[in-house]
């Protein structure tokens, strides 16, 4: 495999060990569903209800229907280009303006960090909740917080397997979850309780007409299914990556829609929408209301381990997003240096896990951040829609996965609009999201110092002979 190219004016810099290719077409999957689940399906299905009432189901089958599109742009990229750094190195290779690139990464990297920082204290709230700490606010949560990603930091650096092993267990942890919801919710739709015929009831706003509720709510709802982009930065971590992606991810995304929707009728089939979006434990009220008997302490320990999943797996994806980037030059060189021990990209996971300690410490729990991530997202999938069709000139010498054309077309259109202020989307959402956009502004022009007191310009990436793969211990 040809390493990225990272030309300077002072000759050829060492050479960097490779990463381990560890992650097989199961790993990958489990990856992949565990990315998408997360936190979202757990705290946003009441507020999904809060919008559009009994057919809670439907917001979350159109964000589906958008991911999968925006997946088949990523299927064609990663498999043409399988390298670390993801949405930033495709509009990188289709644009070739570094800023652009740059800001790419910032956003793709704060979505990944504001999301485990934000899961590292819903950790820390049901940490308190599950062993009566009664620590609901203030430093407690914080100091749980903090350690909680510095054990996720330690998992990181350990070693992809490490965590890819962990993340096999914490997946199967919240899929029992959401089986569990599933389950009961049948079980009473099949004994004849709760009231089915909520599934086809809309309860919206006096000022707004059923359509547009449903595209307020899926622009909540996205932020459930945000994650299978994680999974192409893992690409120098995966084994023949040309080959199992396709099949793997829209596996994955098959997966977790069918879940997503399943466990919406099960949850508004047992509790009213006015119910349902009361509170940040809507999944508990449907185990409450279904299975009185089950041990409520149960679920919140699962609901624990499914934020601490989120926040694993987003922090291994900021971590090798930010060392593909310095890969490419475009952040500084020492962000891609990779421990000769571990293998890890140690440097970027401690850069990484610092911005999480600052958000965790001075920002603390923010709810329009999960809205902002899904902006940012929004933002990103429309250049990498585009960016798949500007790539089409760029022929590469191996056999890849390519979408048909009007995919990407639809792709960029959904994903711009549903990034509008017509949908309806908190405008405060759009200032914090302006903040973070100025602070990697800020961050560029640092770059660019540094990269010219160095002596070290951002090289073009060269993607030729990526069909085989790299070796695997």
């Amino acid at each position: 495999m040809t390493d990225i190219s990272t030309s300077t004016t002072h000759g050829s810099p060492p050479v960097e060990p490779s990463l381990h290719r560890v992650m097989g077409p199961w790993l990958l999957l489990l990856f992949i569903v565990g990315d998408i689940l997360g936190t979202g399906i757990y705290a946003l299905t009441g507020q999904v209800a809060k919008q559009v009432g009994g057919v809670v189901w439907l917001p979350f089958l159109v964000a589906f229907v958008i991911a999968v599109v925006t997946a088949f742009s990523y299927l064609e990229l990663v498999t043409k280009y399988p390298k670390a750094a993801g949405a930033a190195l495709y509009a990188h290779k289709a644009f070739g303006i570094h800023f652009i690139t740059f800001i790419v990464a910032f956003a793709v990297m704060c979505s990944g960090i504001t999301s485990a920082s934000t899961a590292s204290r819903a950790f820390a709230a049901n940490m308190s909740h599950a062993f009566n700490l009664g620590l609901e606010s203030g430093m407690g949560i914080t100091l749980i917080g903090l350690a909680f990603m510095a054990i996720v930091a330690v998992v990181n650096f350990r070693g992809v397997g490490e965590s890819v092993k962990a993340n096999v267990v914490l997946t199967c942890v919240e899929l029992t979850g959401l089986l569990i919801i599933i389950f009961i919710g049948l079980w009473a739709i099949g004994a004849g309780e709760g009231d089915v015929s909520r599934i086809t009831q809309f309860s919206t706003a006096p000022d707004r007409t059923a359509f547009w509720a449903v595209i307020g709510a899926t622009t909540l709802a996205f932020f459930a299914m945000v994650g299978f982009e994680d999974s192409v930065n893992m690409a120098e971590e995966t084994q023949d990556p040309t080959r199992i992606f396709p099949k793997i991810l829209l596996l994955g995304l098959l997966i977790t829609g069918v879940i997503y929707v399943l466990v919406s009728i099960s949850a508004i089939t047992l509790v009213p929408p006015e119910q349902l979006g009361e509170g940040e434990t809507p999944l508990l009220k449907v185990v409450q209301a279904g299975a009185p008997n089950f041990p409520l302490e149960i679920f919140g320990f699962i609901t624990m381990f499914a934020v601490a999943n989120s926040a694993l797996i987003n922090m291994l994806m900021a971590s090798r997003l930010v060392y593909g980037m310095s890969r490419e030059h475009v952040l500084p060189a020492a962000l891609g240096k990779v421990h000769h021990s571990r293998r890890t990209p140690y440097i970027a996971i401690g850069f990484t896990t610092l911005l999480a300690f600052a958000l965790i410490t001075f920002v603390g729990e923010v709810p329009a951040l999960g809205g902002t991530t899904a902006l940012l997202l929004l933002c990103v999938f429309t250049v990498v829609n585009i960016a798949v069709l500007v790539l089409r000139k760029d022929p590469v010498k191996h056999e890849h996965f390519r979408t048909p054309t009007f995919l990407p077309v639809v792709g960029a259109l959904a994903c711009a609009f549903f990034a509008g202020p017509w949908t309806g989307r908190d405008p405060i959402q759009y200032t914090i999201a302006g903040v973070l956009i100025g602070v990697g502004v800020l961050l560029w022009f640092v770059t660019v110092a540094v990269n010219r007191a160095t002596g070290v310009r951002p090289a073009e990436p060269t993607m030729e002979d990526l069909g085989g793969s790299g070796p695997v211990n």
